[in-house]
């Protein structure tokens, strides 16, 4: 038996989790006996376990309050019992109170809402005319903080007004908030399309706009990053138009560029807050390996199941859990299995809720007001709960494969344990060779920082865009600078268009299209698709993001909404509807993809032992072209289904390997099929460790194998890509390039490592998908570049 830590001293007894592995139970309820008996358990050649790591409890560093705060503010604070701050909230505070913009870097539930409370409060209290903007990823974190936030001013019987500004605001209540609001909650995109071009009405605000808060600054990374970046350019060029400065006031959970990230957001210098004060219980961290159940193919059971099992031991044992996977469709297939175990239970299976993007927002209100009234013993979601909503106190978190970066992972945990209990926290690893590398690297795992943020808000297709909204809120004069960059070159590029006119020394906007209401911040494109329930009376149950309806929302398709299945009977692309009915199924649809890159500029290149290492721009069309029905429980491939659906394009920048045909000529030993077998199995292995080695997310990278039409398979070269999965490239091809030697050997020392005879998913790709002797052609192709020692 395996055994899981419960919580608490009065727990310290575990609860057990069967794996085929018999052991006596634990003696004593001593927390010590039983993580003596988890490393004991890890001596078995047959346990799953990988490394337990713990984390004692930490104690509180205190530094006393500041000088010259309100009175009723210090009253306020008195009632709570708090007459001392955690040493980084006073820290933080100073820096304000400097006039210096700051971030601060803490783990989850340390404090930091106090970090940027404190000093608005302060300011507002002793000027009523000075007003603030708190900037938050999702409406859902602005709503928890408002609740937050207005409860304090209660307390303090202040006349401090807050109100949340976004996409769910009526109509009515608009004016009001942007006359009255001392505090104004809101989101990115609000900002972007719904505050900066209408800046006219918002001009007294703007005029005393004393403080901009950016809270969970690591979730601004990418394309999403890169928009905020220029978004912030164009509010701080409103504020100087309207003669304010804000101070930037930013909150991080862990990141290792924290304060490059801040800066590059904000155009602003930023000083660093990093000593956490606040305390912390006791935390276990267990690293878990599904079970190899085919030695010769390297297969291991599901990771689901194994999620699922532990996750109902944990249930089971009275603790509440959360549970996270990387996607919507691990997502709703555990919140299924998940249900259905708890329903042969007391506890039913409404006490297993899903919660994830695209679920309507009072469904998510409902989750996270159960969850912290315990109502709820378990929730499957998705990185939607890393962010701090509030959901108070869990028990333990279970992770269904690793979420693809350090710093996620750190975050998932910390939802567990989030005062002084004593916490679990389980990773359980997919067959996935980043998943395989982590796991089985803990050393690895631990001993680095967390990930560089990385963000390109100079990527000329944002820029642009965002030139565009900034004629509109204000005219450009022809020496200003916008990002650091003339803008005068770009505004003539804007005016051969037709979308701006000179007059005198600026630029005017002369286009009536509103120029804000086309640029998406998230995707390539702003429509979501909704999805309309027929079954009944039409009604609408989700909404699905325009990149990801091709292969949820395709016809005949198994849409999975809280553990119930409905069938996809029409996708109205145009009108961006899918209609769907319910149905009782014991399936569900996974979508079939083909993706083709093709080269359009290319940038650098080098030789590498006859091939060549390229960086440069290229267009990837992406095209649904069928999908696969796969059973629950056994993954069986119960059948399939063509489909042809609209091409989607994107530009963006890529590393790739090109092999002439006298490269591939030298590999005689191998077929044609034989040879691509091994070009596609390595190049799953170069994302997983292009991923590790750049310290990026595997998703952000997208792998693709193509070539030109040639007449024969003896003139075939073809192309083995690594693209930047977002519109424009955010700066990831171009240290691939530079670090490609690198990048192939680690590959090869990956594949080579694998105890598997003939490939499989931890290393080069499972063989029916990859093709036969792809392990071994794979390593042959790295052999004769030079870097597969």
């Amino acid at each position: 038996m395996l055994y899981c830590i419960w919580k608490g001293k009065e727990k310290a007894n575990m609860s057990k989790l069967s794996l085929g592995v018999e052991s006596p139970a634990p003696t004593g309820g001593a927390m010590a006996g039983s993580v003596a008996h988890f490393r004991e358990l890890m001596l078995h050649p047959d346990s799953p376990i990988r490394e337990i790591r713990h984390q004692p409890a930490r104690p509180a560093e205190y530094a006393g309050l500041p000088e010259g705060i309100h009175p009723k503010l210090g009253q306020a604070l008195a009632a709570r019992g708090i007459g001392q701050l955690y040493c980084h909230q006073r820290e933080t505070i100073d820096h304000v109170e400097g006039g210096r913009n700051v971030v601060v870097v803490t783990p989850t539930a340390s404090g930091k809402t106090l970090c940027y409370n404190l000093p608005v409060w302060n300011r507002l209290l002793s000027d009523p005319q000075a007003r603030a903007f708190y900037l938050f990823p999702t409406k859902a974190l602005a709503e928890d903080q408002l609740a937050e936030f207005n409860a304090s001013v209660d307390a303090m019987g202040a006349d401090i007004r807050a109100f949340t500004y976004d996409g769910d605001t009526p109509q009515d209540a608009r004016r009001a908030i942007r006359e009255r609001a001392g505090v104004v909650l809101t989101n990115p995109d609000m900002l972007h399309a719904g505050i900066l071009p209408h800046h006219t009405k918002w001009a007294r605000c703007f005029e005393n706009l004393r403080y901009v808060v950016l809270d969970e600054l690591h979730y601004y990374r990418g394309v999403y990053g890169s928009h905020l970046a220029n978004i912030l350019r164009r509010l701080r060029r409103i504020c100087e138009f309207y003669g304010s400065k804000p101070q930037f006031i930013c909150c991080s959970a862990t990141i290792a560029n924290p304060r490059q990230l801040a800066e590059s957001l904000t155009g602003e210098k930023v000083e660093l807050v990093e000593r956490n004060g606040a305390p912390a219980g006791e935390k276990y961290f267990v690293f878990y390996n599904p079970p190899v159940i085919n030695r010769q193919l390297g297969i291991r059971r599901s990771y689901l199941h194994e999620t699922r099992r532990i996750a109902m031991d944990l249930i089971e044992g009275g603790q509440q859990t959360l549970v996270f996977a990387n996607n919507r469709l691990a997502t709703e297939v555990l919140v299924t299995y998940l249900k259905d175990a708890c329903a042969r239970h007391p506890m039913g299976s409404e006490g297993v809720r899903g919660y994830r993007g695209g679920y309507l927002p009072k469904e998510r209100r409902e989750v996270e007001r159960k969850l912290r009234e315990g109502a709820i013993r378990a929730v499957v979601a998705t990185n939607a709960l890393e962010l701090g909503i509030d959901i108070g106190s869990l028990d333990a978190v279970v992770m269904a494969g690793y979420p693809g970066a350090i710093a996620s992972t750190w975050q998932r945990a910390g939802r567990a344990g989030r005062r002084t209990s004593t916490a679990l926290a389980v990773l359980v690893a997919s067959s996935n060779p980043v998943d395989q590398y982590i796991i089985e690297h803990p050393e690895y795992f631990f001993g680095q920082s967390p990930e560089h943020a990385q963000i390109n808000p100079d990527n000329l297709e944002i820029l642009i865009n965002h030139l565009k909204c900034a004629a509109f809120e204000l005219p450009v004069r022809t020496d200003e600078s916008f990002g650091g960059h003339p803008a005068a070159g770009l505004c003539e590029f804007l005016n051969e268009a037709g979308l701006l006119h000179r007059s005198g020394d600026t630029w005017h906007w002369t286009s009536d299209p509103y120029p804000a209401d086309a640029i998406s911040l998230r995707s390539v494109s702003s429509d979501n698709f909704v999805v309309i329930d027929e079954t009944g009376d039409p009604k609408v149950i989700a909404e699905v993001a325009y990149t990801a309806a091709p292969g949820e929302l395709h016809e005949k398709a198994i849409y999975l909404h809280e553990a119930r299945q409905y069938q996809v009977e029409r996708l109205d692309f145009e009108n961006r509807k899918a209609y769907v009915r319910r149905v009782e199924c014991d399936y569900f649809t996974d979508a079939i993809d083909y993706t083709q890159v093709k080269e359009l500029d290319r940038f650098e290149s080098t030789g590498m032992g006859g091939a060549f290492a390229r960086h440069g721009e290229v267009r990837v069309n992406r095209q649904i072209v069928g999908f696969k029905k796969v059973k629950f429980y056994t993954n069986e491939n119960v059948g399939a289904g063509q489909l042809s659906l609209p091409e989607q394009e994107m530009h963006t920048t890529a590393f790739w390997l090109h092999f002439p045909k006298e490269f591939l000529a030298a590999l005689g030993q191998f077929t044609p099929s034989e040879k691509q077998a091994g070009l596609i199995g390595l190049g799953n292995a170069l994302r997983a460790v292009g991923a590790l080695l750049l310290m990026s997310d595997p998703r952000d990278l997208g792998v693709a194998l193509t070539e030109d039409i040639v007449s024969s398979l003896e003139c075939w070269e073809p192309d083995l890509f690594l693209y930047d999965n977002f519109p424009g490239g955010v700066g990831l091809s171009a240290p691939l390039y530079r670090l490609a030697p690198k990048l192939l050997e680690l590959a090869g020392q990956l594949i080579q490592a694998c105890p598997c005879q003939e490939g499989c998913p931890s290393c080069v790709g499972p063989q029916g998908e990859v093709g036969e002797r792809g392990k071994e052609a794979g390593l042959a192709i790295l052999g004769l570049t030079g870097a597969g020692s």
